[in-house]
This record gives structure tokens, C-alpha cells and sequence, in this order.
């Protein structure tokens, strides 16, 4: 079959459940996988034909994706920020908008470290603080899940890419918890969806990528971040910073509460579409 009539079926197949543009990178993203080959490959070869070995990985990612699982579950990869991180459904798949959230912890050091540590709070993949420590090589990187299986992946996406992270398992939930040394900056991108906004979340997300991970009670939304303000007052040096991903809709609950925790300097940003997405607080 030729590769363009196989890209064509992709289309027919999909095209009720995603928009053109995402059936595209459905479709590069798997013959760049299985194949090999790269986007323009049609612009090349229109006439290129695949043999039926060739043709069976791209009709059986096809049939898992009318499923609405993830491409990124499906191909066992994502990206975040230029790297490759392989992900399962134990663990979160990147979002851009946590990508803001590093590059504004970029921003504010300059790239440069000396002597500095950072603590992710949640660590899921592992690609907050893989990224921090790739970016960052004389950083003292640490890293803490609940998860037993997160903590494998994330430590699989540490050697993959080279970096020197410290893991921890606990649950920020532990009121006691503290861990030594302390840190500069404390980093999270907690669960926050109310399940009252699972209605509106695509099938793709609530059916495929872990609740713990994403859901908190729709009468205590910011349980977590109450737990990290908690956790941050006892493990940030004096003058330490926390960064968090919030929930676009409680920005405001979420910024009183760290103000009532007694941060200082308490920065609240949006995200690329306008969404109160970023949290940041200086440990007073």
C-alpha cells in the first residue's frame, strides 16, 4: 500500500474524534517511530510504498489511537522541552505549559548554579527535574514521588539523559515529612482537576493517564498545596522560592494561601493561553 493511502486512512479513521493538525503528528509521529522516516518523506517519495510488515506497526497504532489512548502511551515517548522521555501510563504525559513553569525557574537563575538545590515536588516522569539538572550540571538535583512505578520511570528518563538526580519516595501529604538538606528552591506540579472538571477533559486524558496524578476532592481543591506550603516552610532556606503549576481556575485561592503560609514577593502568571497557570513565593 502506499504510504500517502495509509495516511489518507488515518484521516478517515480519526477524523471525528481529532482535529486535522493532531492527526498529522499522529501519523509523522508513528512512521518517524516505526519507520524511520521523516516528515516530508511524502514531499520526496508521493509514490512511496510500504510492505505489509512495514504497514502492520502503523495500522495497529492507528487502531489503539480509535481507542483515544495517547500517542505518547502508545509510542512509549514525549518530549518536554528538547528531550525525549519515555512514559507510560504510571506517570503524566509533559505538558507545554509545565515547560513555562522550568523556564521561568531558568529565567530567574540565569542558567548559572553554584552550590544550589532544587527539590520536585511530584516528580511523576521525571522531566521537570531532568530538564533542571540538564540545563543546570552543577545543580544538586532532587526529586520526590509517592509512586513506586513513577520513580522507575523517572529514574529511567534520569540515565537516558544523562543527568544526576536523588530520589526520594514519600507522600507530601506527610505532615512530618523532612528532608535534608534543605533547599533553594522547591519545585511541583501537583494533582489539581476537581472531579468536577472531569466533564470537561478530554477521553484521551481521563481515560488513559493516572487519577492520582490528576484529581484532588471537588471540597478540598488545594490539598496539596497546602501540604507543600506546609512542607516548603520546614525544608526552603531562609529566602528560598517555590514554583508551582496551579489549577487555571482557583489562581486567586491558590495565592491566598501562600500568602497565609507568609510567602513574600508571591508572583501569579499565566500560561500562553491566558490561563493563571504559574505560581512562585519566596520563603519568608
Amino acid at each position: 500500500m502506499l504510504l500517502s493511502e495509509i495516511k489518507s486512512i488515518f484521516h478517515k479513521e480519526l477524523g471525528q474524534l481529532y482535529p486535522k493538525e493532531e492527526i498529522d503528528n499522529f501519523f509523522y509521529l508513528s512512521i518517524e517511530h516505526y519507520l524511520g522516516l521523516e516528515r516530508f518523506i511524502l514531499v520526496l517519495q508521493p509514490e512511496l510504498a510500504l510492505t505489509k510488515d512495514e504497514e502492520q506497526p502503523l495500522f495497529e497504532t492507528l487502531s489503539t489511537l480509535k481507542r483515544e489512548m495517547p500517542i505518547q502511551y502508545i509510542l512509549k515517548k514525549a518530549h518536554f522541552m528538547g528531550l525525549e522521555f519515555y512514559v507510560n501510563q504510571h506517570v503524566l504525559i509533559p505538558r507545554p505549559e509545565t515547560e513555562e513553569l522550568v523556564q521561568w525557574i531558568l529565567d530567574d537563575i540565569n542558567y548559572q548554579t553554584s552550590d544550589i538545590k532544587i527539590l520536585d515536588v511530584g516528580t511523576g516522569s521525571g522531566c521537570i527535574a531532568v530538564v533542571l539538572a540538564k540545563h543546570l550540571p552543577n545543580l544538586e538535583m532532587h526529586a520526590l514521588d509517592i509512586s513506586v512505578e513513577a520513580l522507575e520511570i523517572a529514574k529511567e528518563n534520569a540515565t537516558k539523559n544523562k543527568t544526576e538526580v536523588t530520589f526520594h519516595q514519600h507522600s507530601i501529604l506527610d505532615l512530618n515529612l523532612k528532608l535534608e538538606p534543605k533547599f533553594d528552591i522547591i519545585v511541583s506540579n501537583p494533582p489539581y482537576v476537581r472531579h468536577q472538571e472531569k466533564a470537561q477533559m478530554r477521553n484521551n486524558v481521563k481515560e488513559f493517564e493516572p487519577d492520582e496524578a490528576l484529581f484532588v476532592p471537588d471540597d478540598n481543591p488545594l490539598l496539596f498545596y497546602e501540604a507543600i506550603a506546609l512542607f516548603a516552610n520546614r525544608n526552603l532556606k531562609k529566602g528560598g522560592f517555590l514554583y508551582l503549576e496551579i489549577n487555571q481556575y482557583l489562581g486567586q485561592e491558590t495565592k491566598a494561601l501562600l500568602e497565609a503560609h507568609n510567602f513574600l514577593e508571591i508572583e501569579l502568571r499565566k500560561d500562553f493561553f491566558g490561563n493563571d497557570r504559574m505560581l512562585k513565593g519566596k520563603q519568608n
